[in-house]
């Protein structure tokens, strides 16, 4: 049977709200190239963004694209140079593709590459029913490891990268912010065998979400002193290590309260603008490590949590909300922008039996 020429397509068309359901090529693939049948692919907060077009997305975003960087597939076709991969393996991918050359990748930071482009937001990405991707980007998975934990490796990369920055082993943590990304972290330290995890999160679902994931203590910041309680609860030193998952400055401001003298800050979250921060006091003084979080490592972050996924350490059910075929993406999107926290899947080919 002839390979099919066209495909469905979940693309930007233009410079507006909203996305467009389209027919597009299925793409061709270069000899170092994978074409991978998307099984399962994830709604991110990014995509979000460029679906309401908001002044991010209008300042990055190159309409037409197709949308989509969290994703798990079987290989469809390799090009004649891949060797690593063959057609029915079950992958899935590192969307940001780095240069090789620039003075970052040189020095093995291929993650913050000078020139990287994003899968999904600068080229064709995997809410379609095939996505191009280079060899050298796809990631083979065990085939047990459960499809909807495959479909969002990119976002528990970023977790797993925050948590493991520094120590974390009978560390006690705050999470400052319980999105997807937040409630991961939450598993991920705890798995890693962090003493106590705090979580503060405003919206109530998220809290229960957050003890659901192995929060020892959930805190309502607007409705208790957070740094109060994270103090008192720590003999009054504060806790080893920030995740900032939020990117509200309130949440920065009381994250930093609450890091202990000496503590480790590893921040994810994306403020909008400009945060003030009492750095004489809560860093210099503190003498605190603060690490930028972006993206995964390439690919240490990868190994890593595939080890606790294959040892069966996370467990990353509570995350899940709403399945949906591809057709459906405007229910699942409206349902994301109302403050659901969990991770919504779309399926390009068919929802599974």
């Amino acid at each position: 049977m002839a390979a099919a020429a066209t495909m469905k397509a979940l693309r930007k068309t233009q410079a507006a709200r909203g996305l467009t359901l389209a027919t597009a090529p299925v793409p061709a693939i270069g000899a170092a190239e994978v074409l991978v049948r998307v099984r399962a692919a994830s709604i991110c907060g990014t995509d979000l963004h460029i679906f309401g077009w908001d002044r991010w997305s209008q300042g990055r975003i190159k309409p037409p694209v197709t949308l989509g960087h969290e994703f798990c597939g079987v290989v469809e076709r390799a090009g004649e140079e891949v060797t690593a991969v063959k057609p029915g393996d079950f992958v899935s991918a590192e969307m940001h593709v780095n240069c090789g050359h620039c003075h970052q990748c040189r020095l093995g930071e291929a993650h913050i590459c000078q020139n990287l482009r994003i899968i999904g937001i600068d080229e064709d990405g995997a809410f379609a029913e095939f996505v191009k991707i280079p060899a050298t980007n796809i990631w083979k998975l065990d085939p047990a490891i459960p499809e909807q934990y495959a479909a969002i490796l990119d976002p528990l990369g970023n977790a797993v990268h925050a948590v493991l920055a520094g120590p974390i082993a009978g560390q006690t943590v705050l999470v400052t912010g319980c999105g997807p990304i937040g409630l991961m972290a939450i598993a991920v330290a705890k798995a890693c065998g962090s003493s106590t995890v705090f979580a503060t999160e405003v919206n109530e679902q998220r809290r229960a979400k957050a003890k659901m994931m192995g929060a020892d203590v959930a805190i309502h910041p607007a409705a208790e002193d957070s740094v109060a309680r994270i103090r008192s609860e720590t003999g009054g030193a504060g806790v080893d290590v920030l995740l900032e998952m939020s990117g509200n400055p309130a949440a920065i401001q009381q994250g930093f309260k609450a890091l202990r003298a000496g503590g480790r800050a590893s921040l994810l979250g994306i403020p909008t603008g400009s945060v003030a921060l009492d750095l004489v006091n809560d860093v210099i003084f503190k003498g605190a490590t603060v690490r930028g979080i972006y993206g995964r490592r390439m690919y240490d972050t990868w190994v890593k949590m595939t080890a606790l996924l294959r040892a069966g350490r996370l467990n990353l059910d509570p995350l899940f909300g709403e399945r949906a075929p591809l057709e459906k993406f405007e229910g699942a999107f409206t349902m994301l922008q109302g403050g659901h926290a969990g991770k919504v899947l779309l399926y390009p080919n068919g929802m599974p039996r």
